[in-house]
C-alpha cells in the first residue's frame, strides 16, 4: 500500500497521501468573498455538503477550472494547476446535465471522451467496450440516447468519464433528479467504479444519506468556507457545529 506524505486539513486533521489540495483558494461571488481550504487523500470519496449557497458547486468548478480563482494554489497529484486550463487537468466532472448528443449512438458518445474526432483506433474501441461493459451497459452500444432510460444515459455518461482514465472524478448532484431507488443503484455504482479503477470522487450533494452511503469522508461548507471536514460517521453522528446540526435537522450547540 503506497503511504505518502500527510497534510493538514483544516479541523479535520490530516489526511494521508492527498491527490488534491487546496490551499486560500479565493473566489468572490456577487457580494460574498469565499475562501477554500481542503485536501483530499488519494482513493477517497469526499462529499461536500451544506446549505444552497454556501460554496459547494463553486469550490467544484475551480476545482476543474470552470472558475478562476483572486488568489490561492491549488494542486492536483503534486502539481499546482491553479492557472492550468480545465482540459490540461487531470480531472473529469459529471453533472446533473449528461450532455449526450442526441445525434450519436452509446459507443460514440463515450468514444469522445478519448477523441472529439471520433477517429478511434482498434485500442480505443475496446476502451470504449470495456467502460460500457463497466457500468453494465455491454451490448448498448448502437442505440442513441433518446432509446435510454434517465438511469441508463447517466450510465453513459460515467462510461465516457471512465475512458479518459483521469485520476479525480467530480461529480455536481449528478443523480439527484433520479428516483430515490435509482439514485442509490448510481451511488453505489460509482463506489465499485472508484474502488475497481482507483479513482478520487469528490461529490456536491444536498443529501447526508449520500454521503453516508459512499463517502467515507465529509467536509460541510457555509457561507464561503469549508467549516469542518472529517469522518462522514463522526460528523453526521454528532455534528460538532450548530450549523451542521442545524443543516442535518438535528439540535445541537456548537462544541
Amino acid at each position: 500500500m503506497h503511504e505518502g506524505p500527510l497534510r493538514e486539513s483544516g479541523l479535520g486533521g490530516p489526511v494521508r497521501d492527498p491527490i488534491l489540495s487546496v490551499s486560500a483558494l479565493t473566489f468572490r461571488y456577487e457580494d460574498m468573498t469565499m475562501v477554500f481550504d481542503l485536501a483530499v487523500g488519494r482513493g477517497d470519496c469526499l462529499a461536500l455538503l451544506g446549505p444552497s449557497g454556501g460554496g459547494k458547486s463553486t469550490l467544484l468548478n475551480l476545482i476543474a477550472g470552470f472558475e478562476t480563482p483572486l488568489s490561492g494554489r491549488l494542486e492536483i497529484d503534486g502539481r499546482d494547476v491553479t492557472a492550468v486550463e480545465p482540459a490540461g487537468r487531470p480531472v473529469t466532472s459529471l453533472f446533473q446535465e449528461h450532455n449526450l448528443f442526441a445525434h450519436l449512438t452509446v459507443d460514440q458518445n463515450v468514444g469522445l471522451g478519448l477523441d472529439p474526432g471520433l477517429r478511434l483506433d482498434a485500442a480505443q474501441r475496446r476502451a470504449v467496450e470495456e467502460a460500457l461493459q463497466s457500468v453494465g451497459l455491454a451490448g448498448l452500444g448502437g442505440r442513441r440516447p433518446a432509446q435510454l432510460s434517465g438511469g441508463q444515459r447517466q450510465r453513459v455518461a460515467l462510461a465516457r468519464s471512465l475512458v479518459r482514465r483521469r485520476p479525480l472524478l467530480l461529480l455536481d448532484e449528478p443523480f439527484s433528479a433520479l428516483d430515490p431507488g435509482l439514485r442509490l443503484e448510481m451511488l453505489d455504482l460509482v463506489d465499485r467504479l472508484r474502488r475497481d479503477h482507483g479513482l478520487t470522487v469528490v461529490m456536491v450533494s444536498h443529501n447526508p444519506e449520500d454521503a453516508h452511503r459512499i463517502a467515507p469522508s465529509t467536509a460541510f461548507l457555509c457561507d464561503g468556507r469549508i467549516a469542518v471536514q472529517g469522518s462522514t460517521a463522526d460528523l453526521l453522528a454528532d455534528p460538532p457545529l450548530s450549523a451542521l446540526a442545524a443543516f442535518l435537522g438535528q439540535g445541537r450547540r456548537d462544541g
